[in-house]
């Protein structure tokens, strides 16, 4: 696979890419870096989204997975730039419970480009996966103008 790095302000990123579509977002850098059409383009797009100029991501994604994940990751696309949903919101437009949303938004493998930061618990932040934990997922929240939902 190939793989860019760039430098956030919730940490260094590494986005993947592998037939044509972006695979996985971890944090932390590659070693390994490809300059790719798609990768500086998605590398661009992250850039112009950190600096506030870019509110919606378009790229070919294919994190993979059932038919209930690709549910579940067009479910987190759809939550607009700047606005939450709850795990139980999500949970009961796809019929399963909230522990499997939960569940679901920690095993995301392009987090911020397919939004679990935008996905809350019912009575507070819940959880996040990517590095930095809650922490990141209030400063990627803030960055978008939802930190008044946090209060």
């Amino acid at each position: 696979m190939k793989a860019a790095s760039l430098n956030s302000p919730v940490g260094p990123l590494t986005i993947w890419e592998d037939a044509g579509s972006i695979t996985r977002l971890e944090w932390g850098k590659s070693d390994e870096t490809t300059e790719t059409l798609l990768l500086c383009d998605t590398v661009r797009k992250l850039k112009l989204y950190f600096s506030g100029a870019l509110e919606n991501f378009s790229a070919p994604l294919a994190p993979g997975g059932t038919a209930f994940q690709e549910k579940f990751y067009a479910a987190l696309c759809a939550i607009p730039y700047g606005e939450t949903r709850t795990y139980g919101d999500i949970a009961q437009d796809l019929d399963v419970s909230a522990q499997a949303i939960g569940q679901a938004c920690g095993a995301n493998p392009i987090p911020i480009l397919i939004p679990c930061h935008r996905v809350l618990a019912a009575n507070g932040l819940g959880g996040f996966s990517g590095a930095g934990g809650v922490e990141a997922k209030v400063a990627l929240l803030k960055l978008e103008g939802a930190a008044s939902l946090l209060i």
